[in-house]
């Protein structure tokens, strides 16, 4: 199953390309996201719409994005063709990452036309006449776009997808040039990693490290929101231990040479749509100077890591992972183990 996202600014040429673009691609159907924004609008309340400025900073929005795509490819196969705009590498690495997760391939493509092309293109699109001040709204919503897109496109966005200049091209001549590229492999598969999603209850386990000022590493995942601890999913007959110990090398490239001191086991129940289960949190001990400033940062799996400490970590975590947190703390400081219950000790 694949996706071909296609992206780029308000203006590029999308939609129009992607229409094109499933008569060119084999078994391929398409899929407009702005499909979801709009039924979002009518199905939440119009308080919690105004709380954001664009429908993608709704979690619920990127989530019935990936679920939908997914529904669609399970019932169609083939090629699912996506014609939408994504400007913020963390809403791009959460999209992508849950299709990973699903085992489907990425394949992204920019359609990238010269600014003056792309101001010309809106100064002419056409609006609704029904959209009060619409014209206005519309084009200046589109204008706004052009200086975020062309920052992503300086930085993450170039180095992640396949640019087709399409400023001279007609829609017909884009979806030519990016079903040759799609099916000669010149668009690889976005380099998204995503530990598949669970099917039944899990077992994970994480490991605090510590530097000299004993503060606790946190990292942020690229393929999903939120700062976490290193770690993961603990595979079939694998000790939880060393699937720590594993997941900190993957993830770090820090190698433990010790196994790591039990501090909490955490009972997560389920809260669809995951499915719960154990959270351990095992103590890696304190890093020295050098082995700080030697972490590395695997591009496919983590975007970001900081040092924190317990108060900053409580604006960082969601509170559930706070609370197991917290405990794990106490538990190092009285050099004992806890068993928790969603985050309430037991016992």
């Amino acid at each position: 199953m694949i996706v071909v996202w296609i992206n780029g600014a308000f203006g590029a040429g999308k939609t129009t390309t992607a229409r094109e673009l499933i008569d060119l691609i084999p078994n391929s159907t398409l899929f407009d996201p702005e499909l979801i924004g709009t039924g979002l609008a009518q199905l939440l309340p119009a308080k919690r719409l105004a709380e954001v400025g664009d429908f993608q900073d709704l979690p619920i929005w990127r989530r019935l994005v990936v679920d939908t795509a997914a529904a669609m490819l399970s019932e169609l196969g083939g090629v699912l063709v996506v014609p939408m705009t994504l400007l913020r590498q963390e809403y791009r690495d959460e999209i992508f990452g849950g299709l990973a997760s699903r085992r489907i391939a990425v394949r992204h493509v920019v359609l990238a036309p010269a600014e003056t092309i792309l101001r010309e293109r809106i100064a002419g699109r056409e609006v609704p006449p029904d959209l009060p001040d619409g014209e206005i709204r519309v084009r200046q919503w589109s204008y706004d776009q052009i200086e975020p897109y062309r920052a992503a496109l300086t930085g993450w966005l170039t180095a992640d997808a396949h640019l087709v200049d399409n400023g001279t091209l007609t829609p017909y001549e884009t979806a030519v040039r990016v079903a040759e590229a799609v099916t000669s492999g010149s668009v690889p598969v976005c380099d998204i990693v995503q530990t598949p999603e669970p099917t039944s209850e899990t077992v994970a386990a994480g490991v605090l490290l510590f530097d000299e000022l004993d503060r606790v590493l946190l990292v942020d995942p690229t393929y999903k929101a939120g700062w976490e601890f290193p770690g993961g999913v603990v595979e079939s007959g694998e000790a939880p231990a060393r699937a720590g110990i594993r997941e900190v090398a993957e993830e770090t490239g820090i190698r433990l040479t010790d196994v790591p001191r039990l501090l909490v086991v955490d009972w997560e129940p389920p809260a669809p749509p995951g499915y719960g289960g154990l959270r351990l949190l095992y103590d890696g001990g304190r890093l020295g100077g050098g082995e700080a400033r030697r972490l590395v940062l695997p591009g496919p799996e983590l975007r970001d890591w900081r040092f924190v400490t317990e108060e900053e970590a409580a604006t960082l975590l969601p509170p559930i992972r706070y609370e197991r947190l917290r405990w794990a703390l106490r538990a190092r400081e009285r050099s004992t183990a806890l068993y928790l219950e969603a985050g309430v000790p037991q016992g």
